[in-house]
């Protein structure tokens, strides 16, 4: 029971990485808010797991709506008194859009920037405000391996991935005088709904060809380091850019034709 107790806020949180991070945060012990837009979806994910015997909530944000990332940590702090681990777990983009430089118009581009960074701004510096009244805390932004590793598209998502980490950083140092940690989590190619839906099989085998560990990684792999950072194992441990790819972006550019020709085995 690593987050015992832990009052832990998960945004975009009712399906993919973000709801493997509430069932991960949950079976350690944690009492988990589950942000989201939809909340129809989060209360049915949170009674299911309520009846496990796990301690699951929700709370309203839509991205849309800016002023909803205070007002959820605002309603979670008016419940339990305060919050101990934000994970910043939102993030979009539109791959018919946000394409590659020349090609992407800029205000899509700066839509997108604007609304990935914002969210992390936004509920960071508000988790930070309480986070500092109760000695401290955690955060954990769920950024992307796109946002080491330029991709060949997806300009705006590359460039507020990039930012992110570099923002995490940034909070890392300026607010570790008060004991608040953060650190980010940098997802390869995962097992999603919006991989499945937005990415050939012919992207995906291509892709795997440049991932060492030769496989496509899965949400509970991602929410295993997320539940490390918000833990007490994870005290001295603080601005961090953890990716969690298999490898991909490791080796030589030739890797994905080397390793085919290769005959070790």
């Amino acid at each position: 029971m690593r987050l015992e107790n832990k009052i832990i806020l998960i945004t975009a949180s009712t399906k993919g990485i973000g709801l493997a991070c509430v069932k991960a945060c949950a079976k350690e012990g944690a009492i988990v808010y589950m942000a989201a837009r939809n909340l129809e979806a989060a209360k049915k994910e949170a009674a299911d797991l309520n009846q496990q015997g796990y301690r699951v909530k929700y709370v309203y944000n839509d991205a849309s709506k800016p002023e909803t990332f205070v007002t959820m940590i605002d309603e979670i702090t008016r419940q339990e008194g305060h919050i101990d681990v934000l994970i910043n777990n939102f993030g979009t983009s539109d791959p018919k859009k946000d394409l590659d430089f020349a090609h992407t118009d800029i205000t899509e581009y700066l839509d997108i920037v604007n609304t990935n960074l914002r969210s992390v701004f936004m509920a960071s510096q508000t988790a930070v405000k309480h986070m500092m009244a109760h000695g401290g805390g955690s955060i954990i932004n769920i950024s992307s391996i796109g946002g080491l590793v330029p991709d060949i598209s997806q300009v705006a998502y590359g460039t507020s991935k990039a930012a992110i980490n570099y923002l995490t950083k940034l909070i890392a140092v300026q607010e570790a005088a008060h004991n608040i940690r953060c650190n980010a989590v940098l997802p390869g190619m995962t097992a999603t709904d919006a991989v499945e839906k937005n990415l050939s099989a012919n992207f995906r085998d291509l892709f795997l060809r440049h991932i060492p560990l030769k496989k496509i990684g899965l949400p509970e792999e991602i929410a295993a380091a997320v539940v490390y950072f918000a833990s007490d194992e994870s005290a001295y441990t603080t601005g961090q850019i953890l990716a969690i790819s298999g490898g991909f972006g490791l080796a030589t550019p030739l890797y994905g034709d080397l390793s085919q020709k290769s005959s070790r085995r």
